[in-house]
């Protein structure tokens, strides 16, 4: 199964009342892709972005190392890969952007190549909506599976292009503070019913609303899923979570080649489980050297401590008997 990502790639430095890196490979495409490749054949994979000649050596030879096909990673010459830094509070719940430099990335057009215009998934990272509608526009056949993310500021300054992305899409992963903005409602499950609106009538639609360290929310078709979040006792860096839980959800899928709901409620843990991971360390450094192993016993931990079993319903007439003596 071939899989599409398109997004940003960039570097990132990163501040939180613990540690500090300078420099750190980021971007919604990296994490993506890096989560993505435990799953989906790393040879099935190809990247389109934009860089500077400054992107770090030790990025391309990560992404040669896993198998992934970057042949849609336009490198301009002379100029700067997109950089951002930012600074995160005690709580790790929130942050201070300090710097955004988009560099190259400001004038981005994904250009597909020929060899990746019918890719069984594509994932459109968070980039402007425009241009997550030219990807597809580019699009030979109509992959199995479209998902998207997206974000406040394209919510409120570019809805209207956002909103014609959505009418072509299958899928869509949103925060909560995200989902009550594009909906205008308090409530989650609301937002969750009228986003599956917004998206593409045929096949499945699917919306998955992060709630960060309180787990997700899997809107698929007339069904409801509520996915526990893993209990990290140390978040190092939160950075690039959202991004790999994506990864790993759509890898996931990728795997099994299905879009059946037990697959997808089983793609949102495993998503659950690489996000979890990704804050483990700074930038990818948690998931770049992951086994199999790993991912499928924090799985198994997932599943343990969110199942309960049932207990025989007691009646009232139980009630009354077991309270006379």
């Amino acid at each position: 199964m071939s899989l599409l990502v398109v997004g940003s790639l960039a570097v990132d430095t990163i501040e939180t009342p613990f540690d500090k890196r300078e420099r750190a490979l980021g971007g919604s495409a990296t994490y993506i892709s890096l989560a993505a490749s435990y799953f989906a054949h790393g040879s099935d994979i190809g990247l389109v972005g934009v860089v500077g000649e400054d992107f770090p050596e030790h990025a391309w030879k990560l992404f040669q190392g896993k198998g992934f096909d970057t042949s849609g990673v336009e490198v301009i010459k002379g100029g700067k890969t997109f950089f951002w830094a930012g600074k995160y509070h005690y709580d790790m719940n929130t942050r201070d952007t300090l710097t955004t430099d988009l560099n190259v990335f400001a004038d981005f057009k994904p250009k597909v190549p020929a060899k990746h215009t019918s890719p069984d998934y594509l994932v459109l990272g968070n980039i402007a909506p425009s241009l997550q509608l030219d990807v597809i526009n580019q699009m030979k056949k109509k992959p199995k599976l479209i998902i998207c993310d997206t974000m406040n500021f394209w919510i409120t300054g570019a809805k209207d292009d956002l909103m014609k992305t959505l009418a072509k899409v299958n899928a869509l992963v949103i925060n909560d503070g995200e989902a009550r903005l594009l909906v205008d409602h308090p409530s989650l499950v609301v937002c969750g019913h009228k986003l599956q609106e917004m998206l593409a009538p045929d096949n499945h639609r699917i919306v998955i609303i992060k709630k960060g360290e309180h787990g997700a929310l899997l809107f698929y078709d007339q069904f409801i899923f509520s996915a526990p979040a893993y209990p990290l006792e140390e978040i190092f860096d939160p950075t690039g979570a959202g991004d790999s839980f994506m990864g790993g959800l759509i890898g996931y899928l990728t795997r099994w080649e299905t879009i059946q709901y037990a697959t997808v409620k089983r793609a949102v843990v495993y998503g659950t489980v690489l996000a979890s991971y990704c804050c483990s360390k700074f930038s990818t450094e948690a998931i770049e050297n992951l086994s199999m192993d790993q991912i499928y016993r924090r799985f198994r931990e997932l599943q343990s401590i969110s199942s309960f079993e049932d207990e025989p319903f007691r009646t009232q007439k139980h009630d009354s008997a077991a309270g006379t003596m």
